[in-house]
C-alpha cells in the first residue's frame, strides 16, 4: 500500500467539544482504483480534492454506493470497529446489484485499519463521540453512454462526530411517496436511494416532523422504514420490526439490537407490520416505544407519530426499552462489558 502522509495536520483546529455530524473530516483518505478489469494498488493520502472530468460517469447515471460504519476509543483509549466484516459483505452486495466490480477484502479491511492508525488520534472519545467512517464507491470513467463503467473509484473518508439528533424525533407515516419498491435497489446502499428521498422528507420537516416513516410503495399501508434508519415497535412485551425483504436495508444495527433483544429474553417479531396495527395501538395505548435504529443513531427514540391530520404522542417511558438496548449495545462498542456476540473488533496501534 502506497502511504503518503500530511506535512500539516489540521487535528489543532478542531473543537472537539462542539462536533457536527458529517461537517469535519480526517487529515487522510484510503483511495484504490479499479481499471482495465483489476483493482490497483490501494493508497492513503492526504484527504483533498480529486480530479475528474465533467463527463464523470456517476453524475449522470448515478453508479455509486457507500456504507457507514464507526470507530470508538474508549476512556483507556482502545480503539475498536462495530462489526466491519458485515460492512464489507453489504458493500458487495450492493455493488452487484448497482452493476459494479466486488471489492476484495484485503482492500476494505487493511486499508481501513491503516487508516485508523494514521489518523487514530480524530476519534474522539466521551458520550455520544465517535468516528464516523463513510467508506464509498464510484464510476470514475469519462462518458456518457447509458451503460455500467469501466473505471471506479472506491475510498474511505473520515469525519469526527456528535450525535446525529438533536432534540425529540418526531415522524410522519408518508401515503404519497415510496423510498423503494418491489425489484428496486432499497436494499442496497446506493446514493440515489437516499437523494429521491429528499423531497418528501422536505415537505414532513415544514410540518413541523423531523422525518418520515415510509410505507410500501403500492398501497401505503405497511411499514418499511424510518428516514434512513430501520424501525421498530415495543407493542405489549413484545419487540416488533418489519422483515427484511428486496425493499428494506439489512441494517446491521437493526441486527444487533435484535440479537441483543433476544439474548435479553426479549420476544422479538420479524414479520409484515401495518400501519393500521400501529394507530391502533396507538389508541389503545399499547404502543410503549417507537425507536429508529441505524449506525449514525444507534438506536433515536421516537416521541411523536403523525399520520394525516392526527399526531400520536408517544408515552414518557420511565423504564424505556430503547433506551436500555442502546445503552447495552454502546456498552458492547467501547469495551465496558463483555462481547458475546463477537462483534468488537480493537485496532492495535
Amino acid at each position: 500500500m502506497k502511504i503518503q502522509e500530511t506535512d500539516q495536520s489540521r487535528l489543532s483546529e478542531i473543537n472537539f467539544d462542539k462536533l457536527p455530524f458529517g461537517e469535519i473530516f480526517t487529515d487522510h483518505m484510503l483511495l484504490c482504483h479499479y481499471k482495465d478489469g483489476a483493482w490497483k494498488e490501494p493508497e492513503i493520502r492526504p484527504y483533498g480534492e480529486l480530479p475528474f472530468y465533467p463527463g464523470l460517469q456517476a453524475l449522470h447515471y448515478g453508479q455509486s454506493i457507500f456504507e457507514g460504519m464507526k470507530a470508538f476509543k474508549n476512556e483507556e483509549d482502545h480503539i475498536f470497529l462495530f462489526r466491519p466484516e458485515e460492512n464489507y459483505k453489504r458493500l458487495n452486495r450492493s455493488a452487484v446489484r448497482m452493476c459494479m466490480p466486488e471489492l476484495p477484502k484485503e482492500v476494505f479491511m487493511n486499508g481501513l485499519e491503516q487508516l485508523l492508525r494514521i489518523d487514530h488520534k480524530w476519534i474522539p472519545k466521551g458520550e455520544g463521540k465517535s468516528l464516523y467512517i463513510r467508506p464509498f464507491m464510484f464510476a470514475s470513467g469519462n462518458f456518457i453512454i447509458a451503460r455500467p463503467g469501466k473505471e471506479y473509484l472506491f475510498a474511505i473518508i473520515c469525519c469526527p462526530t456528535g450525535s446525529y439528533y438533536s432534540g425529540e424525533v418526531r415522524v410522519k407515516i408518508e401515503e404519497n411517496y415510496a423510498r423503494s419498491g418491489p425489484g428496486g435497489t432499497g436494499f442496497a446502499k446506493a446514493a440515489g436511494n437516499y437523494a429521491a428521498s429528499f423531497y418528501p422528507a422536505k415537505l414532513a420537516v415544514e410540518e413541523g416532523y423531523s422525518q418520515l416513516i415510509w410505507t410500501d410503495a403500492a398501497t401505503h399501508t405497511h411499514i418499511e422504514e424510518s428516514g434512513t434508519m430501520n424501525i421498530m415497535f415495543h407493542i405489549g412485551d413484545k419487540l416488533i420490526t418489519p422483515n427484511l425483504s428486496e425493499k428494506i436495508l439489512a441494517g446491521i444495527t437493526r441486527d444487533s439490537v435484535i440479537k441483543l433483544a433476544k439474548h435479553m429474553n426479549i420476544v422479538v417479531e420479524e414479520r409484515q407490520v401495518s400501519v393500521a396495527e400501529i394507530i391502533d395501538a396507538l389508541e389503545k395505548g399499547t404502543l410503549k416505544e417507537a425507536f429508529g435504529v441505524g449506525t449514525a443513531v444507534t438506536v433515536s427514540p421516537i416521541s411523536l407519530i403523525g399520520k394525516g391530520n392526527k399526531k400520536y404522542e408517544l408515552p414518557k417511558s420511565t423504564n424505556s426499552l430503547a433506551i436500555t438496548l442502546k445503552n447495552a449495545l454502546e456498552d458492547i462498542k467501547k469495551a465496558k462489558t463483555a462481547d458475546p456476540f463477537g462483534w468488537r473488533k480493537e485496532i492495535i496501534i
